[in-house]
């Protein structure tokens, strides 16, 4: 797998520069029928990672949040160009790369790259996550314990109404909407942050894949909103990323509100 890391190292790094020299620009900006943006870099970066794949491993399949590629292979490139182009678009510095290698449905490799504090957080199944070379792990916090934090997402038409469930966490959490999930994510796993409400179903794969690798091998935990495991080449329905020892205790306060 080290190899498919250092591919997916090399489409981080390119994705990084075009996402901060474009920073300050319009970049053609449209929305798409969930009123959610989307710009020219998304499908810049969306297009070079199928090009990149097409040449290196031509049988693979591509997932992304712009634009796929289907083989009909097992191994699946599972991306979101720009996680947080919302952010991008009013010039908020928090959106990231996230890049997943999927293979039969499980995340395998995950990178997560935030180009302004230059920081890449990387994962392997079973060999731990690290940021910039370092290894991190999540925070011990239970839900009530001071400086446990919830960031949560929201959109219309979103399938999990995550503002019911955030409201009656309130009184024992710090809350935040940062506006990209997978940097919420990797928050999590570096232990700064405990825990994400992540409401995403289609293309709720490819914001997540990554960093859901990524926080587990933390040593957090990541299902979906009913408290199952679920595979990344497809849909989901929704996440619950916590640092694993509130994650029951999270998962509590959803089955309220999730039927």
């Amino acid at each position: 797998m080290e190899e498919y890391l250092d591919f997916a190292l090399d489409i981080a790094k390119y994705a990084g520069e075009e996402i901060k020299n474009n920073f300050s620009s319009t970049n053609n900006i449209i929305f798409k029928s969930d009123r959610t943006p989307v710009t020219e870099v998304d499908k810049k970066i969306n297009h070079y990672l199928i090009e990149k794949v097409n040449e290196k491993y031509p049988d693979h399949s591509v997932i992304g949040e712009e634009e796929i590629s289907s083989n009909t292979s097992d191994y699946v490139w599972v991306c979101d160009p720009v996680d947080g182009t919302g952010m991008f678009t009013n010039s908020v510095p928090v959106c990231v790369f996230s890049l997943a290698l999927v293979v039969d449905g499980e995340v395998q490799v995950g990178v997560v790259y935030d180009p302004f504090l230059d920081k890449m957080y990387t994962a392997i199944k079973g060999k731990g996550a690290y940021c910039n070379g370092e290894k991190i792990h999540v925070n011990d916090k239970h839900v009530g314990d001071l400086g446990y934090r919830v960031n949560y997402e929201m959109w219309n038409n979103a399938k999990f109404d995550t503002m019911e469930i955030v409201h009656d966490m309130l009184p024992k959490v710090r809350i935040s909407n940062i506006g990209s999930v997978a940097r919420s994510c990797v928050a999590i796993a570096s232990g700064d942050f405990s825990c994400d409400l992540f409401p995403g179903v289609d293309h709720g794969n490819c914001d997540i894949a990554a960093s859901s690798l990524i926080v587990e091998e933390a040593g957090g935990k990541v299902t979906d909103f009913y408290g199952d495991i679920q595979k990344y080449d497809k849909a989901i329905n929704g996440a619950i990323i916590t640092n694993g020892v509130s994650h029951d205790e999270v998962l509590e306060y959803v089955k309220k509100y999730v039927k």
